[in-house]
């Protein structure tokens, strides 16, 4: 189970990343200036929405590539990710933190930065990456 300092470890241990309040207060972590992941406590409305389906763990955002990525996530992994009306049409999804394996959230959170990060810093970065064997 993964949580809050584990979304703070990977995040920060991102090339340029600063944490700083989102406009609601939570806690975001942004690549020059860009939201890649943030808190995302559930709202009234959300709660009212989703009812008994509404988890009742930490919530964080997750910014996705396109939404293409995003419908594969909510189709793959339905018991981690999923949106509430909110975010239709945008390229976000939300994730059950305590849902997730710290390997698995440190892939999404490297993911989510990578597809935030401008062009240049990302490419230098992946070139400090080990090579993969995919």
């Amino acid at each position: 189970m993964a949580t809050l300092d584990d979304v703070r470890r990977i995040a920060l241990a991102l090339p340029e990343v600063t944490e700083a309040p989102s406009y609601d207060g939570q806690i975001a972590w942004k690549v020059r200036n860009k939201s890649f992941v943030w808190e995302r406590p559930l709202r009234r409305r959300d709660l009212e929405e989703l009812g008994d389906d509404a988890p009742a763990g930490e919530i964080m955002g997750l910014r996705v590539a396109d939404l293409d990525a995003k419908d594969e996530l909510l189709l793959a992994e339905p018991d981690l990710f999923f949106i509430t009306s909110h975010f239709e049409g945008y390229p976000a999804v939300l994730l059950r933190l305590d849902r997730i394996a710290v390997d698995e959230l440190t892939e999404v959170v490297t993911q989510a930065w990578f597809d935030r990060a401008p062009k240049r810093l990302a490419a230098a970065h992946r070139a400090t990456l080990p090579a993969s064997d995919d």
